[in-house]
């Protein structure tokens, strides 16, 4: 007999991304925690609506459940070393990034001006009086090797795992696994996480659902027509909680919060 048939129940954390981008991203995240669609969301500290959604969370008691959102790729940075790499930061001084996603190594500036950028998103959770739970990463950005490295070996300083690569999905072919093997190898050496499998609603969909083990739904809850709440990457129309109810009936829920300590 099975592993998984011995032990069917998976732990799921439900992460939504982006709190902090736009006011209806905080409205929509805001809203999944009331209904208990989603466990855990991760914060843009460098982002207009930043404050208000540290705030909407003290409010409404899920202010434990976050992490940080590091981002590289839009708005204003908050440090002022990483305005002068151009291979991230335009003329005027905002996020451009044109980092090659193959990249295997960086220049010791540019190394240096991320992990600061990092230090101050991470400090700005801090001053509104959030203690980030975990990182991942805006558009992914800590799926390129060196930023993986920067970004894991400061979690680890911080004692919170850092998101795997996506591991999941109909996309994830021979040579994808390999290289999300290795790069997630590399993420769990310096932090080591709960988390075996990370995928998304769309994954879910297409029928690709890992068991027995702890696996994060990374989520954009966005508002649909009839006031549900859905997913950007889902179908239009497609609810986000029946997609994860139906793939994970009898789920343990919980957020990285859970792990912690």
């Amino acid at each position: 007999m099975s592993k998984a048939i011995l032990n069917p129940t998976p732990t799921i954390i439900i992460n939504a991304d982006d709190f902090g981008l736009t006011e209806s991203c905080n409205e929509n995240i805001s809203a999944s925690f009331a209904h208990a669609i989603i466990t855990s969301a991760t914060l843009m500290a460098n982002m207009q609506f930043f404050k208000e959604a540290c705030q909407l969370a003290r409010d409404n008691d899920f202010d434990k459940h976050l992490g940080l959102h590091f981002n590289l790729s839009y708005g204003s940075p908050l440090s002022s070393s990483i305005k002068r790499i151009t291979k991230i930061c335009d003329s005027n001084g905002q996020f451009n990034f044109g980092l090659a996603r193959h990249a295997i190594f960086l220049p010791r500036a540019t190394q240096h001006a991320i992990l600061k950028e990092l230090e101050q998103q991470w400090q700005a959770c801090l001053d509104n009086g959030i203690q980030p739970t975990h990182i991942d990463s805006h558009q992914h950005i800590h799926n390129i090797i060196p930023i993986a490295r920067i970004v894991a070996t400061f979690a680890a300083k911080q004692g919170v795992p850092v998101r795997l690569a996506r591991n999941v999905g109909k996309n994830v072919n021979a040579m994808k696994s390999i290289f999300k093997s290795i790069l997630n190898a590399q993420i769990t050496r310096h932090a080591p996480t709960p988390v075996r499998y990370a995928c998304t609603p769309m994954d879910l969909l297409d029928g690709v659902a890992p068991t027995n083990s702890t696996i994060e739904i990374i989520c954009h809850p966005i508002k649909l027509a009839d006031g549900s709440l859905g997913d950007a990457y889902l179908p239009h129309g497609v609810s986000l909680v029946s997609v994860i109810n139906a793939a994970y009936p009898n789920a343990n829920k919980v957020s990285y919060s859970h792990f912690s300590g």
